[in-house]
């Protein structure tokens, strides 16, 4: 496989999707983002982390540092890596932002964590030290297992950038909130109510995964991407298992294949009616809230009854799932299928009619499908603006390669839009589900997993209810002595909170709580 225009030796992964890695230098690290740019790609991860270990024995190369980027096309994902050099007491590589925007706040991370700079990047303040670490020091270029102790130096005032003139003023929200949501700073630039611009400040929950990732054994590390984001359980755990047993070059039983997906399907679900009823809510029809707040816990309740948890934590398992269905648990998720479908049907015929609802959400937000090109936006908020990308549809595997999985889009971009979305795909997932449960395949639900003797990576993938869920996964070797290096997991807020800054121009002040959830993006997934 290869990216139009370039001359690279891709290697592929051992995974369910199409994943292709590549070493590069610094003249093609650029020339592949402009080629992914114009072949309509776009950017989905972008990390710091060590060297790859040599595949045979030689010079070590864990003293050195690599800058990674991973790009979707329409043929798959490219995972290019970019081994680095001092210049100037500094590891330096080409700023990515100008090609694709969403580049920018993981080039800021990554020099956070791993003290790397972006050559010719114009915003590079802090993202994730909030002054808790101290000047020099580096996370992910600490030893893991001794660890230095915290020297933390004064807090700074953080430069958000000001906008002056006749009547503006400025609106400060957070990072703590009368609301019980996760921490997140909102400054708004306004004339009156009319809002002039968003400038955002978020990191308030970094905890420092992908550090503790490298402390944990391969086979265990998968609790813990489960608990990156709740509400995301299910395709973080499966997007690193898929990792791992794709570093493994293992393949998991069909089954477990299936009984993932169902689970992946019924997260989707409960994310899209907590959602509706919300948005409801937001704009004063309390009666949504309460009937989508009902369906959801009866759909909670539910897969506490069948898998075990309500949010089906740790039921994904490398090599397969931890659990499996019998005919009664089968028969009961169908019947709850038909059940709840026909309700959020009554109710989508009531937030259709309702004069009140349709008022507040057309028009409101809306990022027009140019934009939400030329910014990356990706997921549902993506498909509501004309960005058909959805993993299930574009590269899929067991079981969606079988169901023909049918893509929510819309092209007006707005609240509204995006309500829309996510009716269709609860109704899809309704389908799909009863698709999965009805021809699930007979047979094991895991298999074992015997971690390489040699160095390997492997890559998950997965679209999870905001978008696509990403792990990159590399090994130390040593066989099941073997030790993760470098684990970066990826969602798909990093791309769409820069997006949302946009959505609330020209809006007004009391909108922005209606439109902030209409995209409802992750303050901790992945440690943003």
């Amino acid at each position: 496989m290869q990216i139009p225009g370039l001359d690279l030796e891709f290697a592929a992964l051992a995974a369910p999707v199409p994943v292709w890695h590549a070493e590069v230098t610094t003249a093609q690290w650029q020339a592949a983002a402009s080629a992914v740019r114009d072949e309509g790609g776009r950017l989905l991860a972008l990390w710091a982390g060590p060297m790859p270990l040599p595949d045979t024995e030689g010079v070590s190369r864990q003293d050195k540092v690599c800058m990674c980027a991973a790009y979707v096309t329409l043929d798959g994902a490219f995972w290019l890596t970019l081994p680095l050099n001092l210049q100037d007491g500094r590891w330096l590589y080409p700023d990515l932002s100008p090609i694709f925007p969403a580049a920018s706040r993981m080039q800021r991370a990554a020099a956070d964590l791993s003290g790397v700079s972006a050559q010719g990047a114009q915003d590079v303040r802090p993202w994730l030290n909030h002054g808790a670490w101290s000047a020099d020091y580096v996370p992910l270029q600490q030893d893991a297992l001794h660890l230095p102790a915290a020297n933390p130096t004064a807090l700074q005032n953080y430069p958000f950038v000001r906008v002056e003139g006749d009547g503006v003023h400025e609106i400060a929200v957070g990072p703590v909130h009368a609301g019980i949501i996760e921490p997140g700073h909102f400054r708004f630039s306004v004339v009156g109510e009319k809002v002039l611009r968003l400038e955002q400040r978020l990191g308030y929950t970094h905890k420092g995964i992908e550090q503790r990732m490298t402390q944990l054994q391969p086979l265990q590390a998968h609790r813990l991407a489960g608990r990156v984001s709740g509400d995301s359980t299910v395709a973080y755990a499966w997007a690193y298992c898929m990792a791992l047993e794709s570093a493994c070059q293992t393949s998991i039983p069909a089954r477990a294949g299936w009984l993932r997906a169902v689970m992946l399907e019924r997260e989707r679900v409960a994310a899209h009616l907590a959602d509706l009823g919300a948005l409801g809510n937001d704009a004063a029809f309390a009666f949504g809230l309460a009937q989508f707040s009902r369906l959801r816990e009866d759909w909670l309740r539910t897969s506490k009854t069948v898998f075990g948890h309500r949010l089906m934590m740790d039921c994904i398992v490398p090599g397969g799932v931890s659990v499996d269905l019998d005919r009664a648990q089968r028969d009961l998720l169908l019947h709850q299928c038909d059940a709840v479908e026909q309700e959020v049907h009554t109710l989508y015929g009531i937030y259709e009619a309702h004069a009140g609802l349709q008022d507040r959400f057309m028009t409101a937000g809306r990022v027009e499908p140019e934009l939400a090109s030329r910014l990356g936006l990706t997921g549902l908020a993506g498909r509501a603006s004309s960005q058909a990308w959805d993993v299930r549809c574009d590269h899929p595997f067991e079981p969606y390669s079988a169901l023909q999985v049918a893509m929510a889009t819309h092209h007006n971009g707005d609240v509204a839009a995006r309500v829309l979305v996510r009716f269709d795909e609860v109704f899809e997932s309704m389908r799909l589900l009863r698709g999965m449960l009805a021809d699930m395949p007979v047979g094991e639900v895991s298999c074992a997993l015997l971690l390489p003797q040699q160095a390997a990576r492997g890559a998950g993938w997965v679209e999870g209810w905001r978008g696509e869920v990403f792990v990159s996964l590399e090994l130390a070797g040593a066989g099941q002595a073997s030790r993760i290096r470098r684990c970066h997991l990826h969602d798909p807020s990093w791309q769409n909170w820069p997006v949302l800054e946009h959505a609330i121009m020209g809006n007004i002040v009391p909108d922005f709580p209606l439109i902030n959830k209409s995209f409802n993006l992750s303050y901790s997934g992945q440690d943003l």
